[in-house]
């Protein structure tokens, strides 16, 4: 019988990976271009995310386990422990490549997933809160356009006027529940979507005013927090120059991947022809999902000098980009533990720094 070769095996079955994935998954569902379900055991969730489409056929992560791999290695953590060689197989005769001369090869019976109750529960609450994410969202009125968000923006040297438009990532909601102080606040919501373009969570910037007036950050000890679970979302802050939403951009975008909503908001004020996403988080960064087609990457990073646990962060977001087949760029602005907005405000007018990944 003719060998056949891991990597050989792992991009025919990607081929195929819509029709591979039903049979090893079969009670996960489809999420625009991936394939969802809560974990290698197969059950309904959302932490397993396998790619369905494009050159990332076939790549999947686990994100709860930290596990990921291509298609070979989904066949081996699903039916074989791991095993790559009894995956490798199976494969053979999944895809028709036998002689004859080895007997029909067949899977082993599906590992089941354990019953936790845990689990469940776990399961049930991340639901409740992305069902409460999406209430929220949607009896917000949309606009910011004069109100407090608008001015919050402002006194930060945000004038999203200079723009034209303001994103329609943000709402102002003027009575939003804080746990911290146990009454509702005014809020700055933020539109958190996955890879579908669905949203998945809602980022709240409680806001306070000055004794003079002015808008700024609620006096919280956490005036930000996340309604819903958004490993792989991001917030879409601004389309730039060819204005087309993020499924359908165009290979010439420039894609700007900043870590914080104000740090972002002053990128795309500074320069509108890129497009600018927020990725909420830096633990997040690595994680979020971008079109194939988008191939020129600028991250937007702070200057968190000294922290090695940011660096490893920021360090995993270039690397898993520049694996992707992406030109990576990281543009750093000069003033220690400061960041963009810093720039844009003119704490540091001339402090930057940029080079290619």
């Amino acid at each position: 019988m003719r060998q056949h070769d891991a990597g050989t095996l792992s991009r025919m079955l990607a081929e195929r990976i819509g029709v591979l994935v039903r049979e090893l998954l079969p009670n996960g569902r489809k999420d625009g271009a991936e394939w969802r379900c809560g974990s290698l055991a197969g059950e309904k969730g959302q932490s397993l995310a396998v790619h369905l489409n494009g050159s990332r056929a076939g790549v999947w992560a686990d994100f709860s386990s930290r596990e990921r791999g291509d298609a070979l290695d989904l066949v081996a953590a699903v039916l074989f422990s791991g095993e790559r060689k009894e995956a490798m197989k199976w494969a053979v005769s999944w895809l028709g490549l036998g002689d004859g001369s080895a007997p029909t090869f067949r899977a082993p019976e599906r590992r089941q997933p354990v019953p936790d109750k845990r689990n469940e529960e776990l399961d049930q609450e991340a639901q409740r809160k992305r069902a409460s994410a999406r209430r929220l969202w949607h009896d917000t009125a949309p606009g910011i356009a004069g109100t407090p968000v608008e001015a919050y923006l402002a006194g930060r040297g945000i004038v999203l006027r200079e723009l034209g438009r303001a994103p329609g990532a943000l709402r102002f909601n003027p009575s939003v529940w804080c746990g911290e102080v146990q009454r509702p606040l005014p809020v700055m919501l933020a539109a958190i979507c996955g890879p579908s373009g669905k949203l998945v969570a809602v980022h709240r910037t409680w806001l306070g005013q000055t004794p003079g007036g002015q808008w700024v950050k609620a006096d919280l000890q956490n005036a930000k927090k996340v309604l819903g679970s958004f490993a792989g979302g991001c917030i879409r802050l601004w389309r730039g120059a060819s204005g087309k939403a993020l499924g359908v951009a165009p290979g010439d975008d420039v894609t700007v991947v900043a870590e914080g909503i104000e740090t972002a908001l002053s990128v795309a004020v500074a320069c509108p022809e890129f497009r600018v996403l927020s990725a909420v988080s830096l633990s997040n960064m690595a994680a979020v999902a971008l079109p194939d087609t988008l191939k020129d990457i600028i991250i937007a990073a702070d200057n968190d000098s000294g922290n090695e646990k940011a660096r490893r962060a920021l360090d995993a977001a270039l690397k898993k980009f520049v694996s992707q087949g992406r030109t990576v760029r990281l543009a750093m602005p000069e003033i220690v533990h400061g960041d963009w907005n810093d720039v844009l405000r003119g704490k540091d007018t001339e402090g930057q720094q940029e080079r290619p990944i």
